[in-house]
């Protein structure tokens, strides 16, 4: 699903207007709507800090935006594949299902994914057990991970932040 899909999923779901969420991420009133149409048609691609403004308003992480091209079904079993390279996701089958598996032992990320989806699976339960709204599992599956309190999150600071950092203080440290 493209980013403009997404944008248009979330807006419509917070029943706001492309007028009022062009006006929100500070689009001039007269061409705010005309903006945000091009974003959600896919004419255009919202650049990074666009994007985080337009997850601010729409109260969802940026990560829920921007996700990887699954419009097709190929799409989306390319993006498999890449799970499978990347974090030792496995096709297998168990009682009769076709399933996916992660291997945690791959590597440290894949043990990661595997306690991310553990959470997810949980969050899942407690709705099925009505012990959460269906309002409170999407707030928690699109501010993910804000919300997820299975694991310990630490804010790392960004690439441009850390280089500028490492830029200042390169005097220093070879004093």
């Amino acid at each position: 699903m493209a980013i403009g899909e997404r944008i248009h999923f979330f807006r419509i779901m917070r029943g706001m207007t492309q007028k009022y969420l062009g006006m929100l991420v500070g689009f001039p009133e007269g061409s705010a709507d005309v903006r945000l149409a091009q974003y959600e048609t896919g004419s255009r691609k919202p650049k990074t800090e666009l994007t985080a403004s337009l997850a601010q308003a729409l109260d969802v992480a940026p990560q829920a935006l921007d996700i990887p091209d699954i419009d097709s079904q190929i799409g989306l079993m390319h993006t498999l594949f890449a799970l499978e390279d990347i974090y030792g996701l496995t096709v297998c089958e168990t009682g009769g299902e076709v399933c996916l598996h992660v291997n945690k032992d791959k590597c440290k990320a894949a043990d990661d994914l595997l306690q991310m989806l553990t959470a997810w699976q949980g969050q899942a339960a407690r709705l099925t057990n009505k012990e959460i709204t269906q309002e409170e599992y999407d707030q928690w599956r699109y501010q993910y991970p804000k919300f997820d309190t299975s694991q310990h999150w630490a804010k790392v600071p960004s690439k441009e932040l850390s280089d500028t950092l490492a830029e200042q203080f390169k005097d220093l440290l070879k004093d």
